[in-house]
């Protein structure tokens, strides 16, 4: 069963940056990260799960929340069996706990409910 793990999150400042990372493992026989769709969401304490950004298949799509474009970026490295959020000019709006999750729509979804994988998550905290 195809396995996520996320690092990455800790403590920073508003206007600081953290690299979150993804790392798959447990590929079904036959399969491969590329045939996956992956997204990033998070859950800020007392709100939903929102997603974040999402990347199709060989990196043709992406799509952001308008509350970070222009400051994530969501790469993947298929060989590596790894998937990045580069998360800049942090906001205290930005806390919250950081999934990694991955299905197998071919459309950039942001709806937790195109994703049948999911890792545990990994803390983001942005505070002075």
């Amino acid at each position: 069963q195809l396995q996520l793990v996320e690092s990455g999150g800790g403590v920073v400042q508003p206007g600081g940056s953290l690299r979150l990372s993804c790392k798959a493992s447990g590929f079904t026989s036959g399969f491969t990260l590329d045939y996956y769709l992956i997204g990033w969401f998070r859950q800020a304490p007392g709100k939903e799960r929102e997603g974040v950004s999402c990347i199709t298949q060989r990196a043709f799509t992406t799509k952001y929340i308008d509350s970070v474009k222009g400051r994530f970026a969501i790469s993947r490295d298929d060989a590596k069996n790894m998937v990045y959020l580069q998360m800049n000019n942090l906001e205290p709006d930005d806390t919250g706990l950081y999934y990694c999750a991955a299905g197998l729509s071919p459309v950039c979804s942001q709806k937790a409910e195109d994703y049948q994988n999911w890792g545990q998550g990994t803390q983001v905290v942005v505070s002075a």
